[in-house]
């Protein structure tokens, strides 16, 4: 492939990574094949899987049988061997650099990552079209994240086609869905250096031509999850000597969602998964569930999540079970740097394809895009994440989601624009 790829090739590199979703910490495939097209091109660094992050920070990684299972698929689709034990145990992801001279050094953080969503077979959706629907049963790119890959390459190949001077930095990021990447990368000392960091969504409700020049608006997320463990008994004959660990379980449910909300902003509770108990006649010794704490900002969050910890703990002591808690996933807020949105706004003004710029709007959601960026923010640098809209047939996270591909084109050289923009500029 030569240095500057042309559209056709990356809108075939779109569709081949969406046909191999894989999700977080499971991405072998996509990480191999993001690393076979970076390394045709003339890099002066590429660092692939545990040398791009900080192990001690991964989050909810799975299982080794589940890792295993994922790893030995990503082989019998093709993924390089030789890429593929550089992958070993979950450590996916890859940050590709290119050096061109004196200045600043500016990051692009795309994430690579798909969701535990079945997608539609119906003959109207594209990807069933034109043959390149998921090949993973129950899982699929419902958020756009084959086009985030995608586009950091594209916006690779244009920034090393240009005139830019420094150094420039594409993170490609494991594991943002479950909010469990960001830090583990952020930690991972390519960030050290870093003047300036944008990050990328297309979407996100705006239409195909609409740039967002910075998003706002982060709740801050912590994922937890309670295992509850009590004693079985014969529910019939003997239901006092059992501690009922589903009835722990359902006291914190109901509980979390009685947790006072805060005069300083908007919080959010919720309990997503639930499971527990062996049969209808046996006192239940375990259960589980899965939630999340949402704030507007980190602190808020952090509010909700030592009152959801001590509801936990109390369900628990209520009903003689004894619980663990772990988290799986966290994120704080962020905020887009105002400099930053001045250069992409007048970027875009100047790319073929944009008909509104809007300056900032809020998110309503969370992103661990916002541990990049608060690294960065707090050694005096810069960030903003960018939002390319793009016209999708369903909502996010949803099974008829898809991504026009004309997007892809419009975020490059909004992107690329801007990096050397700021190059130029320096704010």
């Amino acid at each position: 492939m030569s240095q500057q790829a042309n559209f056709e090739d990356l809108i075939s590199l779109r569709r081949d990574l969406h046909r191999h979703p894989e999700p977080a910490w499971r991405e072998f495939y996509t990480t191999a094949r993001i690393v076979d097209e970076l390394e045709t091109r003339d890099l002066d660094a590429l660092y692939v899987g545990p040398e791009i992050l900080d192990a001690d920070q991964r989050m909810a990684v799975p299982d080794d049988d589940e890792l295993d299972e994922w790893f030995e698929q990503a082989r019998a689709e093709g993924a390089r061997e030789d890429i593929l034990e550089r992958l070993a145990g979950g450590f996916t992801g890859a940050v590709a650099v290119l050096e061109r001279g004196d200045g600043p050094t500016i990051g692009l953080r795309v994430d690579i990552d798909a969701l535990p969503i079945t997608e539609s077979d119906a003959d109207d959706h594209l990807p069933t079209a034109e043959g390149f629907r998921s090949e993973h049963e129950g899982f699929m790119h419902a958020c756009g994240h084959d086009a985030h890959a995608t586009i950091g390459l594209g916006v690779l190949d244009a920034v090393a086609a240009s005139e830019f001077q420094g150094t420039f930095k594409v993170f490609f990021q494991p594991s943002e869905e479950r909010v469990a990447g960001g830090k583990a990368v952020a930690e991972g000392g390519h960030l050290d250096d870093v003047d300036y960091l944008l990050a990328l969504h297309v979407g996100l409700d705006h239409p195909t031509g609409e740039v967002v020049c910075g998003v706002d608006g982060f709740l801050a997320v912590s994922h937890f999850r309670a295992d509850f463990t009590g004693a079985p008994a014969h529910a019939g004959a003997k239901p006092e000597e059992g501690n009922n660990a589903n009835l722990a379980a359902a006291t914190a449910i109901q509980n979390l969602y009685g947790i006072s909300r805060h005069s300083d902003g908007a919080t959010r509770v919720n309990v997503g998964l639930m499971g527990g108990g062996t049969a209808t006649n046996i006192v239940a010794e375990e259960s589980y569930i899965e939630g999340e704490v949402r704030g507007a900002t980190t602190e808020l969050m952090e509010y909700m999540e030592q009152r959801a910890y001590t509801v936990i703990d109390s369900a628990a002591a209520m009903h003689d079970c004894e619980v663990e808690i772990s988290v799986e996933g966290k994120a704080p807020s962020a905020r887009s740097d105002d400099a930053l949105k001045t250069i992409v706004g007048a970027v875009s003004e100047g790319v073929d394809g944009v008909e509104s710029i809007l300056d900032s709007d809020d998110l309503g959601g969370s992103e661990d895009a916002t541990y990049l960026m608060q690294y960065v923010q707090d050694r005096g640098g810069l960030a903003a994440y960018v939002g390319v809209g793009t016209d999708h047939p369903g909502g996010h996270h949803t099974r008829t989601f898809d991504v026009d591909e004309a997007t892809i084109r419009i975020a490059i050289d909004v992107i690329s624009g801007s990096i050397a923009q700021i190059s130029s500029e320096q704010p």
